[in-house]
Order: C-alpha cells, then structure tokens, then sequence
C-alpha cells in the first residue's frame, strides 16, 4: 500500500514545507508547522487540440479594458451607520467579508442583527456552526429582532452549505465560523490550515459566481491575529475587526482591509440589553474627563478612517525604584514612546532617564498614527512638572527626530473638529497652520519642540 504524502503548513503565514522544523523561514514565526495530508490531483483526460497540455478546461473570456462596465458599484446598507462607514459604504454583491473579533467581542450578535434588518429586503441565510438553532432564535428574540424573514441553517460541510445555495438562492450569506468548517475531500481535522484555507476559497468562489455577499466570522489568536493562514486575508475583499476590552461596554470595528473603501475606518458601538447600538459622536464618549483638572492629561485630534476623532490621552512620569525604569504604553506603540523620550530629551532639554513613565489612550482606543506625537509629549512635561495644561486646549502633530513639527494630513478638518466640541486653543504643526482659524479658537503654530514647550499657556 502506497504511503500516503504529507506536506507540512505554517499556520501564520501559509508557507509548506517537505518536512517539520522549528520556525517558518519566511515569516520567522516559532512551532506554526502543522502536518496535513495531501491528496493526488484528479486526471481530467487528454486536453484538445489546440489547447494547452497542461489545462483541459473551458477558458474564461478575455476583454479589452476599456469594454468592461464601471459603472457605479451598488451597495446594499446594513441599516447600521457604524457598519456601512467601516465596510465603504455599505455591502457589494460578490464580495466577501472577513470579521474577526475576541470571543464574547459580539461578532455573532453584530452580524444577527444586520442579517434579520437586511432579511426583509433580500434572501439571507445564516449558517451556524457553533450553536444550536436554538440559541440563535433565543438571542434574536431577546434582542427583539425580527424574526420572521431569516432562514437559519446549522450546518459545518461545505458541500452542504454549497448544496444550500442552490436551494434557497440567497443573496445574502452568513458562515459563523468558518474555523469549523469542513470539506470532505480533505482528510486533515477542522480548524486546521488546509481545511479552512481551502473552505474560504471554495466558498468565495461560490460567492462571486452567484453574486451573494458572503460574511465569513473567523477567530483571532491570544495576540490578537486573525487564526488560520495569513493567505485567507488575501482571499477577502474585505477584513474587519471587531475589538473589545474586558472593563469596556464600548465595541470598536476597525476595517483593516477593504477593496471597495477606505481602510483604517473605524465604528464604535456600544453593548446594551437590545444588541449593539451604534455611537453617532464618539468624540463625545471619549472626552468624558473628570471635574478636577489634573496634570499629564491633554485632548488630541487623530484621523481614522474618514473621519476625525477627539481623544484624550493621559501620562505619569513618577520616581522608579528600579534600576531599570519602566516604559509602558497602552494604546500606543511602545518602541515610538522610547523614540519620543530620547527626542524630548535631546531637544526639550528634559531628563526622564531615572523616571517611570507611563502613557494611556483613554477609552481603549488604539492610535495608529503620527499626530499623537506632540500630545503626547506635552502630557509627559506636564505630569514631570506637575503643571496642568488647559482643558480647552486641543493638540496634534508628529515629532521628527531633529525635534521638528512635522505636519499631518487633514489638520483643517481636526481643527473644525475641535472647535466643534468647545475646544479655544490649540496648538498645531506650523504647515498645519490655518489661513483663518475656526471661530473663537486661538491656534498656536509651532515649527520646533522647544517652541511648544516654551509656549505660556
């Protein structure tokens, strides 16, 4: 009897190797290699003359650019601002779309909700694979969702989820999750690389065929990563992520992918009794700060997305009792509060070096940008000082290593976004600097760091 081949799979990254090792070569990560079995590709006969011997299918129709179609893509709203901005607009026949989240992060909860409100207008058809029926009527009833439209199906075989397609003729697809999903031309377990790598594709190709929009909910790892290979964001159109912390009633869907949008777009939503509820101004929920003004707190501006959003981020600088002095940020990249302190200490003439400093975006917002750099910065003198910076006044900017202000982009729109929640004073990078400042805002232009320590405020 012939031995059977095995090849054997990253699970980050989606690279196959001959035979087992410790690290992936390409992406570097440790033990991600697990073993699969291959199966030997089907014989489809001699291909016909005139074709290539190598292929023996129908050849898909070549076109000249400029014949092809563009008109304009119409999407299909969820009913749910917060969800259409992250998704570009709202959802586009054929494509498909990756949310991943935490356990308990309310992706079931998200999609049940958007599927009963979209059922009433179009064929849908959620298909579970971790619950019952029965919970997912339970859930829907106490969410008081209609429920009367939906056809629930649980189901984990793809061919049958396949064969179901061809039954009710949905145009709208569900699969919770897609890590337990299953084909049986592969003999490796759910969950593993090849079963959920080959059952994303077999299921986005029926997706693009059909035209359905097809809604995948996948897992994330203990670091936060999408589980499963990294080639199963490159067969999405679409990947977002819904985001949660364990002290926080808030939900943060951030779009990390998105062939039909902007990515980096971000959507706050609020858990209730009634399901997720979307926040309409959440410059208003992160700005709620405490009567007493305290020192190392500063409001800043960041841009996610489409749209500006008002954030205040907090600083302690405080005696270490260590040799080595601690260095923590949370809702900040930590090598970048490193770099800063080297910067502020070069160029601010401020010596942090025997001090602990601890920096937090509050709200558990995560920043990915640059802007954040002078805010920050200002934060840390302040608490170092023990001197409190205004509560109307409003800070953006990146910080260069030669201790310039370099600009960011949209700085007229974060300033409008400012005044609009109040805020007199601000201080900017100095080719941020507007021509006419907002009404009843005074704006401070600065090219260097010193220039905005100096500044009497």
């Amino acid at each position: 009897m012939a031995k059977a081949k095995t090849a054997f799979v990253c699970s980050d990254c989606g690279s196959d190797y001959h035979k087992w090792q410790g690290q992936c070569s390409d992406c570097g990560a440790w033990n991600t290699l697990s073993e699969i079995r291959l199966t030997a590709a089907k014989s489809s006969g001699r291909a016909p003359a005139g074709r290539s011997q190598g292929f023996a299918g129908e050849l898909a129709p070549a076109r000249v650019l400029s014949e092809i179609d563009v008109s304009e893509v119409q999407r299909i709203p969820t009913g749910m601002a917060e969800f259409d901005r992250v998704l570009g607009g709202g959802l586009v026949p054929g494509s498909a779309i990756l949310l991943g989240g935490n356990p308990g992060a309310g992706k079931s909860t998200l999609l049940l909700q958007a599927c009963c409100q979209l059922a009433s207008r179009m064929p849908a058809l959620y298909v579970t694979g971790e619950e019952s029926p029965q919970q997912i009527a339970m859930r829907a009833q106490r969410l008081s969702l209609p429920l009367d439209q939906l056809k629930l199906m649980a189901e984990t075989n793809v061919e049958a989820i396949l064969a179901a397609l061809d039954t009710h003729q949905p145009k709208l697809l569900v699969v919770d999750s897609i890590q337990v999903v299953y084909s049986e031309e592969l003999s490796s377990a759910p969950g593993s690389v090849s079963q959920v790598r080959d059952c994303a594709a077999t299921l986005t190709r029926a997706a693009k065929q059909r035209g359905i929009v097809l809604l995948l909910v996948g897992h994330v790892t203990k670091d936060g990563s999408l589980a499963g290979p990294k080639v199963l964001e490159h067969m999405i159109d679409c990947s977002v992520l819904l985001e949660s912390s364990d002290d926080q009633r808030f939900r943060t869907l951030r779009g990390q992918k998105n062939r039909f949008g902007a990515v980096n777009e971000l959507g706050i939503f609020a858990m209730t009794e009634l399901g997720l509820r979307e926040v309409r101004n959440p410059s208003a929920i992160f700005l709620e700060r405490g009567e007493k003004q305290s020192s190392g707190s500063v409001v800043m501006v960041v841009w996610e997305g489409t749209r500006p959003l008002l954030v205040e981020i907090q600083a302690l600088v405080d005696d270490s009792p260590l040799g080595n002095p601690r260095r923590l940020a949370v809702g900040l990249e930590q090598n970048r509060l490193a770099m800063l302190l080297a910067i502020l200490h070069r160029h601010g003439g401020l010596q942090v070096g025997d001090q602990d400093v601890f920096a937090n975006v509050v709200g558990g917002v995560r920043v990915l940008e640059t802007s954040v750099d002078l805010a920050l910065l200002l934060a840390i003198v302040s608490s170092f000082r023990d001197r409190p910076l205004p509560r109307d006044l409003v800070v953006f900017g990146e910080v260069g290593l030669a201790g310039e202000i370099r600009p960011v982009p949209s700085g007229q729109e974060r300033l409008a976004e400012a005044a609009k929640h109040g805020f007199t004073r601000a201080i900017v990078p100095k080719g941020n600097a507007p021509k006419t400042s907002p009404p009843g805002m005074q704006v401070h232009a600065v090219a260097t760091l010193a220039e905005a320590l100096a500044l009497d405020l």
